[in-house]
């Protein structure tokens, strides 16, 4: 006989877990996180790269040797930072294909390439070195459709262009089967050679109609109409707190925050990052306050829910022998901000009351360092730093070495500790009623 809470059917959290587990399980979402996941080394060399040119070689060289240092990490930023979307269309276009077990994978980069190629501007407006008036020029690529502005229309080129040339390719009549003793790679080729002329003539229609009629172009379009709105509300302070406080519940229900926070604001927050960066290495002033590495060192120290002030609250308050026990062995990885230990091993999923200071704790800790940039306590984060950097060294190198960011770092670690304690104490009593109750049946 079924209880009643089993005859009405799955409750709001089941249906709520299903519905973001299906979401971030979507294939063109996977394959994002994918391709970023995939190209994550380039964008960390380019925040070495800047953090080394701006702090490390000003301290023993000036004038024209410090230029010359700083050649090294300029090239680095131009093959990083500024060939970011140029990078991010084949890489997408690779790993989508892959997740739909297409058998050509590596072609259907090409293609995404390509198609991102043809929708460049055909000419653009430069500024010639020493001069004061832009010119106009033609045939040329400029790194700003290339790089972190593009980066958007390089995600949606890639997909877009994918999903046509994948189209094409599994239909059997557009296939040109040659036969006979060749290598495979001449086979693969001509088999698929209908669907990439297809492909890349319509991407080239596009760009031409879009020239002609609308004296615009793809890229443009993309940047304007969907990259910047988008951007905005994602990385206002209220649009990033809430979208990333969802991601965290969804941490305490088991499914891991990257199925929202991986796919909804990390795409955006990185676009804020590598503008960070360019405008630091290019001596400008700093856009941005919100970016990923911002929320990583302030909203998730030790791993997310900044968990690291439980493993301390825990060791000065707790005199529970098995809460030390996960303490002791988690705290190692979360140092390096791997928390999952402490997640299912405290633990805190499923454990209600741990989800109010999990949840609550990285708002409070985003809210007090974006309130400390705001009044210039401290600098803007522009070095893009591994994730696994540990406390108070994350937020000294993130902000290209500021003391002050330390402070602030140390002081929200310490209002996490006062957070998590009460809850800390409520987990424990409950879990001991609970011991009592399963030794008394």
């Amino acid at each position: 006989m079924k209880n009643n809470n089993e005859a009405k059917g799955p409750n709001f959290l089941d249906k709520f877990s299903d519905f973001s587990a299906k979401v971030g399980n979507e294939i063109h979402l996977r394959s994002l996180r994918d391709a970023f996941a995939t190209i994550m080394p380039l964008f960390i060399l380019a925040g070495l790269a800047v953090l080394i040119n701006n702090v490390i070689f000003p301290l023993f060289a000036k004038g024209t040797t410090l230029s010359n240092y700083q050649y090294w990490g300029n090239m680095i930023t131009n093959g990083t930072l500024n060939i970011a979307g140029l990078v991010l269309a084949p890489v997408i276009a690779y790993c989508l294909s892959r997740n739909k077990d297409f058998h050509n994978p590596i072609l259907a980069a090409v293609v995404a390439l390509t198609s991102l190629i043809v929708m460049m501007p055909f000419s653009i407006k430069i500024l010639p070195t020493g001069a004061s008036k832009s010119v106009t020029a033609t045939g040329v690529l400029s790194f700003t459709n290339l790089g972190t502005t593009g980066m958007f229309a390089g995600i949606i080129i890639g997909l877009i262009a994918t999903e046509i040339f994948i189209r094409f390719a599994n239909m059997k009549i557009l296939n040109i089967n040659i036969g006979g003793n060749v290598p495979p790679s001449v086979f693969q080729s001509f088999f698929d050679m209908i669907p990439v002329i297809l492909t890349l003539a319509i991407m080239s229609l596009v760009s031409a109609l879009l020239l002609v009629f609308g004296k615009t172009n793809l890229i443009d379009l993309i940047t304007n109409l969907i990259q910047e709105p988008l951007r905005r509300f994602n990385t206002s302070l209220i649009g990033m707190l809430f979208i990333y406080s969802c991601g965290n519940f969804l941490f305490t229900l088991g499914i891991h925050q990257t199925v929202i926070n991986g796919t909804l604001l990390d795409p955006v927050l990185l676009i804020n990052m590598n503008k960070n960066m360019a405008a630091y290495a290019a001596h400008e002033k700093i856009p941005y306050i919100l970016t990923n590495t911002f929320r990583d060192t302030f909203g998730m120290i030790g791993g997310t829910g900044s968990t690291i002030c439980l493993l301390i609250a825990i060791f000065i308050f707790s005199r529970i022998k098995a809460s030390r026990n996960v303490a002791t062995l988690a705290v190692a990885p979360g140092l390096f901000n791997i928390n999952e230990p402490v997640i299912f091993g405290y633990p805190i999923v499923f454990n209600i009351p741990m989800m109010i200071p999990f949840v609550l704790q990285p708002v409070i800790g985003i809210s007090i360092a974006y309130f400390f940039t705001v009044i210039g306590f401290m600098n803007r984060v522009v070095v893009y730093i591994p994730w696994t950097t540990p406390p108070l060294l994350s937020s000294y190198l993130a902000t290209a070495g500021d003391f002050r960011a330390v402070l602030v770092q140390a002081l929200i670690i310490i209002i996490g500790i006062a957070l998590y304690l009460p809850f800390l104490k409520i987990s424990e009593r409950v879990t001991a009623k609970q011991a009592a109750m399963e030794k008394n049946n």
